[in-house]
Formats: C-alpha cells, structure tokens, sequence
C-alpha cells in the first residue's frame, strides 16, 4: 500500500517507515513562535532545564499579535523575546515585520518536502508549498527547542478534490469557507487534508496560502499540497538549499475522499459565532455593518490588498463604515506602496496600521464596540474574538469585505467585478 504525502515526510524526518496511526520522533526542519506563546515557551525551556537551543538557525521567534505593545505589561514579555532571541542566537522578527504566517515562508524558511512547528494554530499554512506544518503548544515548542525533534501521531488523510474554475468575483477564500462549512469543524480532526484538483492547480501560491491556513478550522492537524512548478518557482526565488517535493502514491490509503466542483461556488459569508457557519453572500445581504477589516494572515497579502483596491479605486468608504486594512508584513507594505495599491485604498477612506495581525486577535486595534457587525477577511469569529463578546463577526473574502463597505452593508461583490481579459487580476485569486 503507497503512502500519503504526511505519512512520507514524517517517515523520511523520523527513520521510520510511518503510517497512518503510527507514533513517531522526528527531527524538524523550522520552529517558530509568536509573541503570545513565546514567553510561556521560554518560561518552560527554562524550567526543563535548556540551556541552549539545539539548532538556533531553524528558530524564528515573532513579535506580531500585540505589535507595538499595546501596555506594559506587553512590553515586558516582548523583552523577554528580544532577551532569548539574543542569548541563543535565534531569529527575531520585530515589531513591523508582519505576522508570522506570512513571514515564514516568504523569508524562505519553508520547502517542499520539509517539517515545521509553530506555536500558533494557523501554523498549517505553510502546506501550501508542500511541507508538513503544524500548530503546537508553548510546552511542545520548548522540548523542540532543546531537542530539534518532537514526537507525532501520524495522522490519517483525507483527500479533497477540488475541480472547475472558480467564476470571477469568487475567490480561493470562498472556496475555503466553503470546504469548512460542508467539512464541519470538526470533520477533518486530527488529520491531514490534501487539498488537490484543477481549480488548486489554477491558483497563485498567495491564494494556495489562503486555503491551508484555514485547514484548522476543519479540525485539521496539517493541510497540504502538491508541489508543482508554480511552488517550485515561488521557494527558489526565497529559499536556496535543498529539498524533496513530495506527491502521494497513486494506492494511498485516505480515511476520505471528496470532490467539489469550483465552478458552482458563488461568494461565501461565514456568520457569527462559527466559521463552519457558512452561506452564500445572498443570504446575508443587506446586513449592515460599522467595521470592515482586510488583512490577517488568511488574505493580507499583496495579492488581496490588489483585490480590494480595484474594487474601492476612485470609491469612497461609507461614512458610517470603518474600513482596517493590516498588511501582512513589511515587504506587502512596502510593494503595495510602491504599485498605487495603498494609495488607492487610503484616498477610499481606509486606515492602515502596522504590518501584523492587526484586529484579529483583539489585542489593541481596531476592537468593535457593543452590537457592531464586523465584516472581516479573518480565518475566525468566534465569539469575543476581536476583544469583545458582544459584537458580531462575519468572514469573507477581501472583494466582499471592500464592496460591504462601500455600502455599509454585506454586499455580493461581483457587481463591483467587472472581469476584463487582461486586466492584470488573475482569476481566482487569493480574496
């Protein structure tokens, strides 16, 4: 019987000949954390008695959920990062930098092929270019630290096959809202999910990130894909040493296997207070909302950021509406800036605050008051998840999220996209 892509990288990375069930120890390729899990991480590597990390060049360490420090308090943690990034010779990303998810692979700490932990639960991101990625706790990431190893269950896999073309003003973030919504949040539990099909072939590797970063929220332990020459193109020109891109044998045995057809899909709103909560933009239409937020590590990248330019340029905000926009980090800001894209979103009205997380987690922008809608390009809406339990969060993709505020209400976007050939915007983009 042939072998899922999870089980060959954590076979090759543990010596063993890993399947499905199967526990194992494997050495890692790339540890990261953040600053909201780094210092219970440092705390405990103390504890454990470590004294030096064991392989220092695979350690980023982030500063990007509370970035600048929002309170002392903060401060005080982001020294102890600053502190232990100094002592062990690690990777420190500071303040401006970008959130994590984005920062990873594009500093090329990522390949085909490879095994990465971070200490956060979108960390499965980095899948999309064909590694095995995976979130764990501040304790998981201290052993890893002293050790260069951790140990894994080798998950089972289910494969979705997804065909068709995505329609224009349909993005890569519908299709995975879509997918949460009909996997369920629970459906994929502690497996991994190989995203697969023409209409995943068709995408940038910005919108492939889109899809594996929310493979999580189906319950998922990893979300992967192929590497094809796409993948290949977008690593060499970011990361230079070795790697083995992995593809599934044609026997593997999958716990699942499901297809979908693109094609269909129309935009996608995740409503309060889930995100498998999903249904088409035409149900919730009309909704009005005070806040629109675009950016997080699901859709601030270049590629979204384009998204919602072309639809707000030579538009203006609704008044009533306030428009975040967070890029992904310091090299989106800056190639945003340097294209016209933030300036077409700042002359629409939008405000744009430092390279990171931005509202996402609630940590000090952008935190909606009492009974406010937010409309978000986010990958959660759980309740309180922006910092306040008493608002309202819904999920879309970035064309959604600029045309609703636009209007001050959820709004089916593709009448804001006109599709021309042509016309520089790729089809089924990242949004």
């Amino acid at each position: 019987m042939g072998k899922t892509i999870a089980e060959k990288i954590l076979s090759t990375h543990s010596g063993q000949d890993a399947r499905a069930g199967d526990t194992v120890v494997a050495e890692l390729d790339h540890v990261m954390g953040q600053d909201g899990t780094s210092p219970l991480t440092i705390d405990v590597f103390r504890k454990m008695g470590g004294r030096t990390v064991a392989y220092p060049e695979r350690v980023s360490l982030v500063i990007d959920h509370s970035a600048p420090s929002p309170n002392e308090g903060v401060s005080s943690l982001h020294k102890l990062m600053r502190d232990f990034a100094r002592e062990q010779g690690v990777r420190l990303y500071d303040i401006g930098s970008g959130v994590c998810h984005q920062l990873i692979p594009e500093q090329g700490h990522v390949f085909p092929g490879a095994l990465v932990v971070g200490a956060d639960s979108h960390s499965c991101t980095y899948g999309a270019l064909n590694a095995f990625s995976t979130g764990v706790g501040s304790t998981d990431m201290a052993a890893a630290l002293i050790s260069g190893k951790m140990w894994f269950r080798v998950p089972e896999t289910i494969r979705l096959l997804i065909n068709g073309t995505l329609q224009p003003g349909v993005f890569s973030k519908d299709l995975i809202l879509h997918l949460v919504g009909d996997m369920t949040a629970d459906g994929a539990t502690y497996c991994a999910v190989e995203f697969a099909g023409e209409a995943i072939q068709a995408l940038s590797i910005e919108a492939r990130f889109t899809i594996t970063n929310m493979a999580i929220e189906m319950g998922a332990k990893a979300g992967l894909m192929e590497a094809d020459e796409k993948t290949l193109r977008w690593v060499n020109e970011r990361y230079h040493g070795p790697c083995q891109p992995v593809s599934p044998d044609p026997d593997a045995e999958y716990r699942e296997v499901r297809e979908y057809d693109a094609s269909r899909l129309e935009p996608q709103v995740a409503v309060p207070h889930r995100v498998d909560r999903v249904v088409p933009v035409g149900e919730v239409e009309g909704t009005p909302i005070q806040q629109a937020v675009i950016g997080t590590c699901t859709n601030g990248r270049l590629e979204d950021l384009r998204v919602a330019a072309r639809i707000l340029k030579g538009k203006k905000v609704n008044p009533d509406v306030r428009l975040i926009v967070a890029p992904a980090s310091r090299r989106v800001l800056l190639d945003a800036i340097a294209d016209g894209t933030l300036t077409t979103i700042i002359e629409a009205g939008g405000a744009v605050v430092t390279p990171g997380c931005g509202p996402c987690v609630g940590t000090h922008n952008g935190v909606p008051s009492n009974g406010e809608n937010v409309i978000s390009t986010a990958n959660r809406n759980f309740k309180g998840r922006m910092a306040n339990s008493n608002a309202f969060i819904f999920l879309a993709s970035p064309a959604t999220v600029a045309a609703s505020a636009l209007e001050g209400k959820i709004v089916d976007p593709r009448k804001y996209w006109q599709y021309e050939s042509g016309a520089g915007v790729v089809r089924g983009g990242s949004g």
